[in-house]
């Protein structure tokens, strides 16, 4: 059964008419037909449908009519034109108009089907991602939360939800799947989104020095502090601070942040007046807190505070649907700060990625991507431009993926889609290397269905 989609049918020929639309009907779309250019053209005046399959020459109203009424009145929809007078003339017409395809009569039904699918795919494609900006536009404030899996845009819900309540929240996640952009969409989706967003990374301070950035100092408190300075819990006044990996602070720190979380005032170093604090507290960490609590490394009590809400960011080898998306983003976006060529990653380049487990999540993903377009000088990014680590996995990885380790047959496409990307996708450079001849290979391919319907009818003609 086809993608479900609505499809409009005219043609001046009441035989082909009702012929297309039985076909159609029965590849599951939701099918009109009509025998007359005017009453479509009526029709469409008050009607959207996602495909138009019209002729082209017909009395009254003619298939380039139809395009131009269907474009002014829905420009997401296709419209494939039909005719038996196909000149290249009209086709050219007919592209500048907006038309998707042009088929020529006598056309075989497979060819109609194979054309009304793609332009049926193309339309949900384009409407699937037009309602993905808008749902992310909601959950991000303008945010740079890129993503379609469907627990993180659950988290993402969450994320909008909690927001306004200002409760404190603590974020998990291993290093690098983005938990500060969670921390400021939270703080987007407050109730002080104008107020000051501020972060500390609790792991980079010895406490004497953290000390001094949570809480400030008077002048003269110690050595060197020759003037009194504004702590960042004063800094995030109305606003929202993250404390991320806040599992490295000490203990006796830990004290101090309680203090301050409990009774919403602070005391700078060298001090003696408390100062009232207005301040959102969110933790991130990408360690298990509940562990560190066992481990007596954390305090509970502190552990409770900051935990009222946990949202737990899964790594990006549980959501490789997002792979293709987040590389996409990175790509155009380093290609205009870099000012270089690169456009585009192949085939079998993102293959790679899909199947990389990215230790260093989304981080790790930027880097290589950055570093790709960086040596790219072609508007093409190959398998070439990837690091070792990568274009090595086919051959190298056997880490367990989920519960289970991967198949041979699995570990074979791996290695087979490494050989093809170093070859540049030669397939006979491919077969010698993997010591078996060419038609070997494209069995192999087709078995481990690593080609395309169009590359095994092409390469099975070929080798017949």
């Amino acid at each position: 059964m086809s993608e479900q989609g609505s499809l409009l049918i005219v043609d001046d020929e009441p035989i082909a008419v009702r012929n297309l639309a039985h076909v159609m009907r029965k590849e599951g779309y939701r099918t009109i037909a009509i025998d007359n250019g005017p009453e479509a053209l009526a029709l469409l005046k008050h009607n959207i449908f996602d495909v138009v399959l019209t002729d082209l020459r017909m009395e009254g109203a003619d298939g380039m009519d139809i395009l131009r009424a269907c474009k002014e009145k829905a420009p997401q929809s296709e419209v494939i034109l039909i005719t038996g007078f196909a000149t290249l003339e009209s086709a050219v017409e007919s592209m500048r108009e907006g038309a998707f395809f042009y088929i020529a009569k006598p056309f075989r039904l497979e060819e109609v089907r194979k054309v009304v699918k793609e332009a049926m795919h193309k339309v949900h494609l384009r409407r699937e991602n037009r309602e993905l900006k808008d749902k992310l536009r909601r959950f991000q404030g303008g945010g740079p939360i890129i993503t379609r899996d469907p627990a993180m845009l659950k988290l993402l819900e969450i994320t909008q939800q909690v927001g306004p309540t200002g409760c404190n929240i603590l974020i998990t996640g291993e290093s690098g799947v983005g938990k500060e952009l969670i921390a400021k969409a939270l703080h987007q989706h407050s109730g002080r989104p104008q107020g000051p967003f501020v972060a500390v990374n609790c792991g980079v301070f010895t406490e004497e020095l953290l000390t001094s950035e949570l809480f400030g100092h008077e002048k003269g408190a110690f050595t060197g502090a020759g003037s009194t300075k504004t702590g960042l819990m004063e800094a995030a006044q109305g606003g929202t601070l993250l404390l991320d990996e806040v599992t490295e602070m000490s203990l006796s720190m830990q004290v101090k942040l309680l203090r301050a979380i409990q009774e919403r005032e602070i005391v700078r170093v060298g001090g003696t007046h408390p100062l009232p604090i207005d301040v959102r507290f969110i933790a991130a960490t990408n360690r298990n807190l509940g562990e560190a609590v066992a481990q007596g490394k954390f305090r509970q009590d502190l552990f409770f505070r900051l935990n009222v809400i946990t949202l737990a960011i899964p790594p990006l080898n549980e959501r490789r649907g997002d792979i293709a998306l987040l590389a996409e983003y990175f790509l155009k976006r380093a290609a205009e700060r870099m000012e270089r060529p690169a456009r585009l990653i192949a085939a079998e380049a993102m293959a790679l990625l899909r199947e990389y487990e990215f230790p260093g999540n989304i981080r790790e993903l930027e880097n290589i991507i950055e570093r790709a377009v960086a040596l790219c000088n072609e508007e093409t990014i190959t398998s070439q431009h990837w690091p070792d680590e990568l274009r090595m996995q086919a051959i190298r990885t056997f880490r367990n993926r989920g519960n289970r380790a991967p198949t041979l047959e699995a570990l074979e496409a791996d290695y087979i889609r490494w050989v093809l990307g170093e070859t540049g996708g030669n397939q006979t450079m491919a077969a010698d290397i993997l010591g078996i001849d060419r038609v070997s290979l494209w069995r192999k391919l087709k078995r481990l269905r690593l080609l395309t319907e169009e590359e095994v009818s092409s390469s099975a003609a070929e080798d017949s």
